[in-house]
Formats: structure tokens, C-alpha cells, sequence
């Protein structure tokens, strides 16, 4: 039997020796090759980012030095009607444990109360929950508040359909500007003080963009990886976005639009799960220009939960995949902008942004770079499988300096989740499968509550088949095998980097990450 045993081994080594010159390899190198020049372009691109960014806060003018900006006044004999009607508009879909902050933060907003109209635009398919809602847009109302509680009769387009059935209102007609808060959301009182004078004194532009503040950034190893990530976001990609194109994808909340841009721009569609970047991009091709303010910052919540993490994942790599095989042919005709920012669209903005930089980081270091370690005739230089990637993680952890110590778990969890990016980026791109899917982001609120000592209340989940994540562990059992056969005939030294990143996949895979609540 041991005989019989030995000579299949033998055999099957003797196969791979006769195939891997003349197959293996060139099949190996040619992914390599790409994916190193994937590598480059992403690498260029970031590189390109910080040095605007850095410039623009070194020497850059303030937005208030490169827009007009002046308080909004009140008129001694226009009285309030100088101020324009804004409209808050809070889309919502079974928020019960938020819908009290981000109504109760709208309707806190400073501004002339005859001048705005707060907006609650409610798809809850949970009868209780509606009535909670309905309950708290009338209390605010008994107190002078100018609120509308709307509803639908289904949910046909997600939260895009709600924001056009939303602005199909009669009274809406009267507003200049639409101000857009998710259920999460809670801007501080001065929000459209600081925002609106913008709209007000320059009339090409027809957004101003928040940054995000995240309130519970501190509560799991999750929350402070996603706050590293976001923030670089802000303070890199909508920062330079806005000092030197005028263009960046709307976050889709914490932002103001002018509703005569909206109107031009063609309305809310629901064509992608992107309907905020879908506007931005048909606004920008309009010629509109947009500005992101840094300074202003809107509370808001990160999801907690690996489930709540991976769909929202889901619909922000499927959606701007999507849009851009849809947008694609249309932004190259495009007559009305210049041919570089034209470029600066396809390109920079979706073809690296949105394409390679999801595709390559799970493609070349979790699949591509393991597999060279059985095939030592393609071998990958030290600068594309070390400095490219260490360059890349550190660009993204500078810009939140209390978390430089979380770089390698930051490094590590990325690359977990861009198994979930690719496939979701391959979804948008074929137009396959769920690539309409919209599963709303899990909010918490005040569910955790903090004990006395200042930790947070977890509480386990109870079924064990609801942690364990099939994909995930597929991946750590294959990088910890290639980490094992380079520990014992390898000599690139990869094991390190696969047996860490093999963990990193374990964890995930068992559910061992994040808060966990139990399912109600």
C-alpha cells in the first residue's frame, strides 16, 4: 500500500516537473506582469494624491479664499425671505435604534424656521417602527418644527426612489437647496450656516460636501481599521478631488445640493446601488462644480458588525463598477468639459480608483504572489511584492496618525475584504448576478450601551453557523499552505507574510472580528 502510495507521489511530481516549464510558468508570468503593472498605476495614483493634498494644505487657498463666501444676513426689510427655503431630506428604512438622533439633529438645525422644510422619507417595512417614527415627526412638530413624514407604497429604487418620490412634493418646489442626512447622521447645529453661502454667492457650484466624523470609531479593532480608510477618503481623495477638478463622488448624505443642479443633471436614478456617485458624475459632466469642505464634519456611525461591513462593501465596489460600464462611452463623448477632466473620470477616478485598485490587491497578494512559491522560475521583484504595497498602506495610515500602530492589522484586513471587493467588482463589471442588490447598512445607535468601567456590552452571537464564512477560509487554507511549502523548499520568504495574512483570513472566516449582536 506504502509502495502503490509512493509511486503516485512520484508520478504526480514527475507530471509537475514535465508541465511547469512549458505551461505553468508562462501562465504564471503573464499575471504577474499585470498585476505589477496594476501595481504602478495604483501606486502612481497615490502617490499623485498625497502631493496635491499636501500642496493644497501647504500653500492651497481656503475654500472661503477660492469661493466667495459670506455670512448669510437677515434683512431689516426683506425680514427672513432673504434667506433661501432649504429642504433636509432623511431617508430611512428600519432605523430603530437611530431614528431619534438624525431626526432630532435635522430638526435642531439653525436656521429661519419659516425657511426650511425637514423631510423624513420613510420606506420601514416594520409597522412599530413606522409608528415610532411617525410618533417622533409629530412631536417635533407640536414644537413649531416645519416636518413631513412621507411615505410610499413600496420600495421600488431603494433610498433613490425615495429621494425622487421625495422631491415630487408640492412644497418642495418652493426650495433652492436639498440638504441629504442618512438615518445615522446627525449635523451639528450650524451645518447649513457654514454651507449654504457657498451655494448662495457662487452659482456654478451645485454641491458642497461634509467630511464624516465617526462616533464609534473606539469600539472594535473593525471600527478603527474603517475610520483609517475613510479618512483617507476625505482627507486625500474629496480633498483633492474638489482643489482640482471641482469633481468628487457625493457621499450620498452629509452634503447640500442646489435642486436647479440636481433638476439639470437628470434627478435621482437607481440604474446602480451608486445612486449618489450616478449624479455626481452626470452633474460634472454638466458642467457643474462641486466643493468639499474638511472642516465641516457631520457625526455619523461605522458599521460594527462583519455582516453589515460586507454588504455595505458589496454595494460600494459592484455600484461604481457598474456605473462605469454604463458611463463609460457617455463621459468620452461628452462635449460640455475639457478633455483632461474627461480623462481624469475614466481613468484616474474609475478605471484605478474603482477597477484595479480592487481587483489587484486581492488578484495579485492573496492569489498571483502565493502561487509563484511553486513555481520558482517567475519570480516577482522585491519592489512590487514589498515596497509597493508598504508604500501604499503607509499613505493610507498617515492621515490618521493615532492608528499608525494598526498599519499591519490595517494591511491585513484590507486585503480580507477585497476578496468581497473583486467579486463585487466583477459583478458591476459583467452585469451579473446581484448587481442591483441594496441591503441597508446595519446601524446600532445606542443598542451598545457602555458599562460603568467603560467597556462596551457584547453580546455573542448564538448560533455558530451564522460566524463561519465559507470564502474566507477558503483563502487561509490556501495561503497557509503556500506559506508552508515556501517554509520547507521556498526561497523567497513569503511564509511570513502568507501565514499572517492566512490568520487575518481565519479570523474573519470563523467570525471572530467586530461586535457581535444577537439576531433578533
Amino acid at each position: 500500500m506504502c509502495i502503490r502510495e509512493e509511486d503516485m507521489v512520484g508520478k504526480l511530481g514527475l507530471m509537475w516537473e514535465q508541465i511547469r516549464a512549458p505551461l505553468i510558468v508562462p501562465l504564471l508570468r503573464l499575471p504577474v506582469i499585470l498585476c505589477l503593472i496594476m501595481c504602478l498605476m495604483l501606486l502612481v495614483e497615490r502617490v499623485y494624491m498625497g502631493v496635491v493634498t499636501v500642496f493644497v494644505k501647504l500653500f492651497g487657498r481656503k475654500p472661503e479664499k477660492r469661493y466667495k463666501w459670506e455670512p448669510m444676513k437677515k434683512d431689516l426689510q426683506m425680514g427672513n425671505s432673504n434667506f433661501p427655503m432649504v429642504l433636509v431630506q432623511i431617508p430611512m428604512y428600519n432605523e430603530k435604534e437611530v431614528y431619534q438622533l438624525s431626526i432630532g439633529a435635522a430638526c435642531r438645525l439653525s436656521w429661519p424656521s419659516d425657511r426650511i422644510i425637514i423631510q423624513v422619507l420613510d420606506d420601514s417595512t416594520d409597522p412599530t417602527i413606522k409608528d415610532l417614527v411617525e410618533q417622533e415627526c409629530r412631536r417635533w412638530a407640536s414644537q413649531g418644527i416645519n416636518i413631513k413624514y412621507e411615505i410610499r407604497a413600496n420600495r421600488v429604487g431603494y433610498k433613490a426612489g425615495a429621494l425622487k418620490e421625495g422631491m415630487k412634493h408640492g412644497y418642495v418646489r418652493q426650495c433652492d437647496y436639498v440638504a441629504i442626512f442618512d438615518a445615522d447622521f446627525q449635523p451639528e447645529p450650524d451645518y447649513l450656516w457654514r454651507s449654504i453661502p457657498f451655494l448662495v454667492h457662487n452659482p456654478d457650484i451645485a454641491l458642497v460636501q461634509a467630511c464624516w466624523k465617526f462616533v464609534n470609531s473606539d469600539e472594535c479593532l473593525m471600527t478603527r481599521i474603517q475610520e483609517m480608510s475613510l479618512n483617507y477618503h476625505f482627507k486625500v481623495e474629496q480633498e483633492m478631488g474638489s482643489s482640482t477638478y471641482a469633481f468628487f463622488s457625493f457621499n450620498g448624505t452629509a452634503g447640500v445640493w442646489r435642486i436647479d443642479a440636481l433638476n439639470d443633471a437628470g434627478g435621482w436614478k437607481d440604474r446602480t446601488t451608486v445612486e449618489d456617485m450616478d449624479l455626481a458624475v452626470r452633474a460634472s459632466l454638466r458642467g457643474w462644480k462641486f466643493l468639499y469642505l474638511g472642516d465641516l464634519k457631520v457625526k455619523s456611525e461605522l458599521p460594527s458588525t462583519l455582516k453589515a461591513i460586507r454588504y455595505q462593501q458589496h454595494r460600494w465596489s459592484c455600484g461604481p463598477a457598474n456605473l462605469f460600464r454604463k458611463m463609460a462611452m457617455e463621459i468620452a463623448r461628452n462635449k460640455e468639459v475639457s478633455a483632461w477632466k474627461k480623462f481624469y473620470l475614466i481613468y484616474n477616478f474609475f478605471l484605478v480608483r474603482k477597477i484595479v485598485g480592487h481587483l489587484v490587491t486581492f488578484t495579485f497578494y492573496c492569489v498571483v504572489l502565493p502561487a509563484t512559491v511553486f513555481v520558482p522560475e517567475v519570480q516577482v521583484p522585491k519592489w512590487g511584492a514589498v515596497y509597493v504595497p508598504s508604500l501604499i498602506a503607509l499613505l493610507n495610515a498617515v492621515v490618521t496618525p493615532r492608528s499608525l500602530h494598526l498599519l499591519l492589522n490595517w494591511f491585513l484586513f484590507e486585503n480580507v475584504m477585497s476578496l468581497h471587493r473583486t467579486k463585487a467588482t466583477l459583478i458591476g463589471l459583467l452585469e451579473a448576478g446581484n448587481v442591483n442588490e441594496w441591503v441597508v447598512t446595519e446601524k446600532l445607535g445606542d443598542a451598545l450601551k457602555t458599562k460603568p468601567g467603560g467597556k462596551t456590552l457584547k453580546k455573542s452571537v448564538l448560533r455558530a453557523g451564522e460566524r463561519v464564512h465559507l470564502l474566507e477560509l477558503a483563502v487561509g487554507v490556501y495561503l497557509f499552505f503556500c506559506g508552508c511549502y515556501d517554509l520547507a523548499y521556498g526561497k523567497n520568504q513569503y511564509f511570513i507574510y502568507l501565514f499572517l495574512q492566512s490568520i487575518a483570513f481565519f479570523i474573519v472566516g470563523f467570525g471572530y472580528d467586530g461586535i457581535f449582536v444577537r439576531s433578533s
